[in-house]
């Protein structure tokens, strides 16, 4: 597990001052990745979206390092072509110093428009890590659906009315995409356990290979709640098994946080304005629905865990 006194003789390589709103997950993900990333130099790249805008606005910057900003959908291709170069020139010995990478990118950048740019930088074998700051929706452009996006929620290209009950389809299971690649490390984190995450940072750039981290992220202008109640809602996330916290090492899935007592989802839920219609007795069918889907979800992964543990 990383060590807090430890950690805090490394560099801060994402400064205070940046426009990101009070309460948001993503300035948090990118400081402690930062940090995480302890005084190997690090390469960043970003896609277009909170994170980037807020982060780098003409002509300051927040970052004290070197620092990419790509398109929407080629943060990962960006890195892994700058990485692919550093292998050249460190081949060629005009580079002698180890050098980290990691990508970062939204989940509209990673879940839909980046998707085909992140599969192709992990299928290739780039040693980078790719962290997906996943706020489930397009928080940066007006609160669009994503792929992230769960079912039920409101988003202004899926509102809840007389018509449909918020976004009818379920999230894409991104982590279980990546697993897929057969890559050496992927996990899911979330804001609110920085020693988890900050452990996750740190056995990724370990890896001989690519890695991702998906780390669950709330929005407080997307998900309409209290700019202080960030962390606590990412704590309830895991709680109610929506967003389970665990990591797959060469193919060995393990749990990281398994809740004392499983809650309702409703406790992660009641807390959003973007849920809000869901509470409505015409709704009661969706509540039911996304309580089954977690509770099978989180079966499935318990199953795969406990597999893992017999090997």
């Amino acid at each position: 597990m990383a060590n807090l006194k430890e950690l805090s003789k490394n560099q801060e390589r994402l400064t205070g001052g940046h426009r990101l709103c009070a309460g948001c997950g993503a300035g948090i993900v990118a400081r402690q990745a930062m940090i995480a990333a302890g005084n190997t130099p690090v390469v960043v790249t970003s896609a277009t979206g909170c994170l980037e805008v807020s982060t780098t606005i003409f002509p300051y910057t927040s970052w004290k390092t070197s620092f990419f900003h790509s398109a929407f959908e080629n943060s990962a291709a960006t890195c892994s072509g700058i990485e692919t170069a550093y292998r050249s020139l460190k081949e060629q010995g005009k580079i002698t110093e180890d050098i980290r990478f990691i990508a970062f990118g939204g989940d509209g950048g990673t879940y839909d428009i980046g998707l085909q740019s992140l599969s192709g930088a992990m299928e290739r074998g780039h040693r980078m890590l790719y962290i997906c700051y996943n706020n489930e929706a397009y928080m940066n452009t007006g609160i669009q659906r994503s792929g992230a996006t769960p079912k039920g929620a409101h988003t202004t290209t899926a509102p809840a009315g007389k018509s449909q009950p918020g976004k009818e389809q379920n999230k894409k299971d991104l982590t279980e995409i990546m697993v897929a690649h057969h890559m050496p490390y992927v996990a899911q984190a979330y804001v609110g356990n920085w020693n988890d995450f900050i452990t996750k940072v740190q056995k990724a750039l370990a890896v001989d290979g690519p890695s991702f981290i998906n780390i669950l992220t709330p929005c407080r202008l997307g998900w309409n709640y209290k700019p202080e109640d960030t962390m606590s809602l990412a704590r309830l996330a895991v709680e109610t098994c929506i967003w389970p916290a665990f990591e797959v090492e060469n193919g060995i899935y393990k749990i990281n946080v398994i809740p004392k007592e499983k809650k309702s989802i409703e406790e992660f839920l009641k807390p959003q304005g973007r849920f809000k219609h869901l509470f409505k007795s015409e709704n009661a069918h969706v509540l039911e629905s996304i309580q089954k889907d977690v509770d099978l979800r989180w079966e499935r992964l318990q199953r795969r865990a406990s597999e893992a543990c017999n090997i």
